[in-house]
């Protein structure tokens, strides 16, 4: 993976956690305390998940630096220990109810957590194409010859 996606990728994946840190600490208390006990409860919750995506991008970051550095052999950053993770899912309904800055903090959380999920997949030698019929079939008949 070349160095300038990766130290790209973090310094996006740390720019947002501060934004997070910043509105789900601080910023955002009043819209927090606007909402009604329920959706507070999701409001909260949301900030755990978007804190937990980020933190699984920045390790796996990390990661891919210390391979990069010769720190780590690249066999190494295979372990399923140190890929990337799954990503928390965000209930779309409770999504609805959130202030428009908190549903732009977990939007960007998730899209970022997708991008480094298909880099991750890439550097895990992951198929990421859609298993058609047809290659099936081709696949089963170049077994049987």
């Amino acid at each position: 993976m070349q160095r300038r996606v990766i130290d790209t990728l973090y310094i996006d994946a740390m720019v947002l956690a501060d934004e997070a840190r910043s509105y789900f600490d601080e910023g955002g208390r009043a819209d927090r305390e606007a909402l009604d006990p329920m959706a507070r409860v999701a409001f909260s919750c949301e900030s755990l998940k978007v804190t937990t995506r980020l933190m699984h991008i920045i390790a796996w970051l990390l990661t891919q630096r210390a391979v990069e550095a010769g720190e780590m052999l690249p066999r190494d950053a295979l372990d399923p220990s140190r890929r990337l993770g799954t990503a928390p899912v965000t209930d779309s309904v409770a999504l609805v109810q959130m202030p428009e800055s908190a549903r732009t903090l977990i939007a960007a959380s998730v899209e970022l957590h997708g991008r480094v999920a298909r880099l991750d997949d890439a550097s895990a030698g992951v198929d990421l194409e859609i298993e058609s019929p047809v290659r099936s079939l081709h696949q089963r008949l170049a077994m049987a010859f």
